[in-house]
C-alpha cells in the first residue's frame, strides 16, 4: 500500500499545498515517519474490525456515481423510478445538450504513470450512462442522427467521450462518419481562462481561509486525535492534510477497484462527515457560492447552452431539420459546480463556514451529491402539438444525475423555453465573460475585490 504523504498513487491534491497554519509535517518528516505509518496500518489491521460500509456516502467529489443512483448497482442499465417523466404525449424532444463530468479517475499525483486518467470504472460509466441516455431518449438517438461530442484537453474527459460514443455501439452510425472529440476547453474549462478567477481564488490562499480554519478546529482536532490514537502515533505528527489522504486512499480504492481499503478503518461515520464538510467547504469557496465570480465565469458555457437552444427553435419554426439535435460535452466536477451555482441550485440559507458544521449538517451543497463522477446535467428542449398558447409550443426539462430537477420559477418539472429565458434574462444578457474575468486594474486587495 502506498503511504498517506509519500507522493504514491494515492496522493492525489490534499498534500500539494500546506496551509500556513497547519502542523508543521513537510514532506521530509512525512517520508521520515512513513516506516511508522506502514507498522501501525499492520496493527490496525489485526486490531480494527472492517470499515464500516456507511463512509461511501461522504466522499464528496471522489463519490462513486452509484452513490446518487443506487439502483444501478442492481441494474446498471436501469433507468430508475419515474423514469416516464411528466410530459403531455403531444411533445417530442428536438435537442439535447448534456454536460458531464468524466467518469471515475485515477487520482492526480505528480509521480503516478496514470495521472488523473479514466480508469476501466470509468469507461464503463460512460458507457453505461451513454446507453441509458439513449434508453430515455430514443428518438434523438436514432440512427442517422448527428452528435456532437465536444471535450476539455484532459486525458480522462477526452476518453470519457470515447468511451460514452462506444455506449451507444455500432448500430448508431450518426450519418455515417465517425463521431470526432472535439477539445473545447475555453468552454469545458473555463475557469484557466478566467484571469480574474485564477489570481483571486485558485491561486489565492486568502480565499481558502474557511477551509483552513476548519482544518484548525474542533471537529478536527477529534479526528486528528482519534486517528492519532488508532495508530499508536503522537498527534503531532498528524496534520488534516494527512489524514485527508488516507480517507482519499479509502475513497480511490473503493471507486477504482471495488474494495475496501483497510485504511478505512480509522473512520467512523462521524469522522467521514467532518471530512465530508472539509472537502466542500473547499468546493464552497473555490467553485461554488463562496465568491461571485466561481458562478459568472461559467457564463460562457451558460450562454453557449441557450444559443444552441434557440438555433433549434428557430429551425423548428422554419420546418428545417435540427441541425444539432444532440450535443454531449465532457468536463470537470469544476465545469459542472459554478454552472449550478450560476442557476442558483444547492444554495443554503447560510454560507458554509469553518465554525458552523453543526448547523449545516442538513445543507443542500453537498458535492457528493452535485458533482460526482461521471456527473451529468442535461437540458431538452421539446416541440409540443396542441398546445393553449404560442409560448407553449416549446418546452424543456432539466435532468441531473437523470433525475429531474423543478426550476426555480415555477417549482415544477417542465417549463415553456420563454419563461426559462426570462427567468435568466439578467445572466444571458448581461453576464459577459471577458468583462466578469477582467481582473481589476486598480491597485486593490483580493480579499477587497472578492
Amino acid at each position: 500500500r502506498a503511504q498517506p504523504g509519500r507522493g504514491g498513487p494515492w496522493g492525489g491534491e490534499a498534500v500539494k499545498k500546506r496551509p500556513r497554519s497547519a502542523s508543521s509535517c513537510g514532506s521530509r518528516a512525512v517520508a521520515a515517519m512513513a516506516p511508522r505509518w506502514e507498522a501501525a496500518l499492520l496493527l490496525l489491521l489485526l486490531v480494527l474490525p472492517p470499515a464500516s460500509a456507511g463512509l461511501s456516502a461522504y466522499f464528496g467529489t471522489k463519490s462513486r456515481y452509484e452513490e446518487v443512483n443506487p439502483h444501478l448497482v442492481r441494474d446498471p442499465l436501469s433507468l430508475g423510478p419515474g423514469a416516464g417523466g411528466s410530459l403531455p404525449a403531444s411533445c417530442a424532444p428536438l435537442q439535447l445538450r448534456a454536460v458531464l463530468r468524466h467518469g471515475t479517475r485515477y487520482p492526480t499525483a505528480g509521480q503516478e504513470s496514470l495521472d488523473g486518467r479514466l480508469a476501466p470504472q470509468g469507461r464503463r460509466d460512460m458507457e453505461q450512462l451513454a446507453r441509458r441516455m439513449a434508453a430515455r431518449f430514443p428518438a434523438l438517438f436514432a440512427a442517422r442522427r448527428r452528435l456532437a461530442l465536444a471535450s476539455s484537453s484532459k486525458h480522462r474527459c477526452l476518453q470519457s467521450g470515447a468511451a460514452f460514443r462506444r455506449g451507444l455501439g455500432p448500430t448508431l452510425d450518426f450519418g455515417g462518419d465517425e463521431v470526432e472529440v472535439e477539445v473545447n476547453d475555453s468552454l469545458m474549462r473555463f475557469f484557466d481562462h478566467c484571469a480574474k478567477f485564477v489570481a483571486l481564488v485558485e491561486e489565492n490562499d486568502a480565499a481558502m481561509c474557511q477551509v483552513n480554519a476548519f482544518k484548525q478546529g474542533p471537529e478536527m482536532k477529534k479526528v486528528l486525535e482519534k486517528v492519532a490514537s488508532a495508530l499508536c502515533l503522537p498527534v503531532e505528527e498528524l496534520n488534516a492534510d494527512l489524514v485527508q489522504v488516507a480517507f482519499l486512499t479509502c475513497s480511490y480504492e473503493l471507486a477504482i477497484k471495488n474494495v475496501t481499503s483497510p485504511w478505512c478503518s480509522l473512520f467512523s461515520e462521524e469522522d467521514a462527515k467532518v471530512l465530508e464538510y472539509l472537502n466542500d467547504l473547499k468546493q464552497y469557496w473555490k467553485r461554488g457560492y463562496g465568491y461571485d465570480i466561481n458562478s459568472r465565469s461559467s457564463c460562457i458555457l451558460f450562454q453557449d447552452i441557450f444559443q444552441h437552444l434557440d438555433k433549434a427553435v428557430e429551425e423548428s419554426k422554419s420546418s428545417k431539420p435540427i441541425s444539432s439535435p444532440l450535443i454531449v460535452q465532457v468536463g470537470h466536477a469544476e465545469t459542472l459546480q459554478p454552472l449550478l451555482a450560476l442557476m442558483g441550485y444547492f444554495k443554503d440559507d447560510e454560507p458554509l463556514m469553518a465554525n458552523n458544521y453543526a448547523r449545516q449538517a442538513q445543507r443542500k451543497f453537498r458535492s457528493g451529491r452535485i458533482v460526482p463522477y461521471a456527473a451529468n446535467l442535461v437540458f431538452v428542449l421539446y416541440h409540443c402539438d396542441d398546445v393553449n398558447a404560442s409560448q407553449e409550443e416549446y418546452q424543456v426539462q432539466l435532468l441531473l444525475n437523470e433525475k429531474l430537477m423543478a426550476f426555480h420559477h415555477s417549482n415544477e418539472t417542465i417549463s415553456t423555453y420563454a419563461d426559462l429565458k426570462d427567468y435568466y434574462k439578467d445572466i444571458l444578457e448581461n453576464c459577459h465573460f471577458k468583462e466578469e474575468c477582467e481582473l481589476p486594474k486598480v491597485n486593490i486587495t483580493a480579499v477587497d475585490e472578492l
